[in-house]
């Protein structure tokens, strides 16, 4: 998701500065894994970065129906979602869409509200109208992209950073008839006319009740439409007035997204940390002692430099218990994570570019210093654990 760039939360416990270090020293990583353990870190480095600006939203990475990996079963993950009460606050009332842009945009936006509707609810009614008001308001919101197909396809171009799931699990592929086109683009050109889904407000966010991913007790339940449960965030970044974006038009054209779309997910097979519990590869002893082979496969978990690929909505503490499954044995180990295949590294030192995109590290705990987590805020805001990168200029 491109969300805006969000720094740690103030108040969470310092974490070692020689780690965050770590990730410009990394050209000297070989003489850790393969020599002494590193130093203690200083106790009294600076603290950990805080929030220099408060005021921006705490986003949820991820939002909508199974691209978000639920730790639960399905039907633990019903009856979770069914314990939860629905807030007070309410779904808050919509404000009809302004339309005014050319006519090939409103082609253009009618054709991709009408895709998420069918491919994201079905063919009924109320579902769809739901989903389309859900996109018809991040349109608005400053969090997200400022088109309809903008917001329909955001993340699609990365092989995990989809916001609508059919855009990156195959659904593009599928068929529609010319009854269910005919309905939806109807419904669709009401929305872009102004017309609005009163059950779900403001809400910006939403996902099946069979899932229950690892940000959606961090903000409202609004309501439920058919299997969807919506959410909208709390304070000031839920309410009416944050849906203040202009829109201007500018529609991308949706038939080069979706080719881009089954392009990045053709050709980035590789499963997520989450998904496999594996690295994409691995430099270790074995793998360095191999002359010329700069691409290592992924080895047995153990001392090392272990690089993974993560996603969106992955859940940060789930995360850390994976990569601490990787570094099992002793030794200094670290594990990297990307969540785009193409940025994972083949060997080290880390490129320039690669420590740009970096998403994720993790050091587990030596005889040399505590365990130690960095992760990207704007892919993972607000993490209940570890603390945030600092942006690279």
């Amino acid at each position: 998701m491109d969300d805006p760039a969000l720094t740690a939360q103030s108040g969470r416990d310092p974490v070692p500065f020689l780690a965050l270090a770590g990730l410009i020293l990394l050209p000297f990583v070989p003489l850790a894994l393969f020599g002494s353990v590193p130093a203690t870190p200083d106790q009294s480095s600076p603290p950990a970065i805080v929030a220099e600006a408060p005021d921006l939203p705490d986003l949820p990475a991820g939002g909508d129906d199974t691209i978000i990996l639920s730790q639960l079963s399905a039907d633990d993950a019903q009856a979770r979602n069914a314990s939860v009460d629905f807030a007070a606050v309410g779904p808050g009332k919509a404000t009809p869409f302004a339309f005014s842009a050319s006519s090939a945009d409103r082609t253009r936006a009618r054709d991709c509200l009408a895709l998420a509707g069918m491919a994201e609810a079905g063919n009924n009614d109320g579902d769809q109208r739901a989903v389309m008001q859900v996109i018809l308001n991040r349109v608005r919101h400053p969090a997200f992209a400022k088109t309809v197909c903008g917001v329909v396809f955001e993340g699609s171009q990365r092989p995990t950073g989809c916001q609508f799931s059919f855009t990156c699990d195959g659904s593009l592929a599928r068929r529609y008839s010319d009854a269910a086109w005919r309905n939806a683009r109807a419904r669709a050109e009401e929305m872009l006319g102004g017309a609005t889904h009163a059950p779900v407000g403001n809400a910006t966010h939403f996902h099946a009740d069979y899932v229950y991913p690892w940000w959606s007790d961090r903000l409202d339940k609004v309501a439920q439409v058919g299997p969807h449960i919506f959410f909208r965030w709390r304070g000031f970044w839920g309410s009416r007035t944050a849906l203040s974006a202009r829109y201007d038009g500018g529609e991308p054209d949706p038939l080069k997204l979706r080719q881009t779309a089954l392009a990045v997910a053709s050709a980035n097979p590789l499963p997520t940390l989450l998904q496999s519990g594996e690295s994409v590869r691995s430099i270790t002893r074995e793998t360095v002692a191999r002359p010329g082979d700069d691409d290592p496969s992924p080895s047995s978990p153990g001392a090392g430099v272990h690089f993974v690929l993560v996603a969106p909505g992955d859940s940060p503490q789930a995360l850390v218990e994976r990569a601490r499954s990787l570094c099992t044995g002793g030794g200094y180990c670290r594990v990297q994570g990307w969540s785009d295949a193409s940025a994972v590294p083949t060997a080290l030192p880390l490129t320039e570019s690669a420590r740009r995109n970096l998403r994720f590290s993790f050091v587990a705990a030596s005889a040399g210093g505590a365990e130690a987590v960095f992760l990207d805020c704007r892919l993972f805001p607000a993490p209940a654990i570890g603390t945030c990168l600092p942006a690279i200029p």
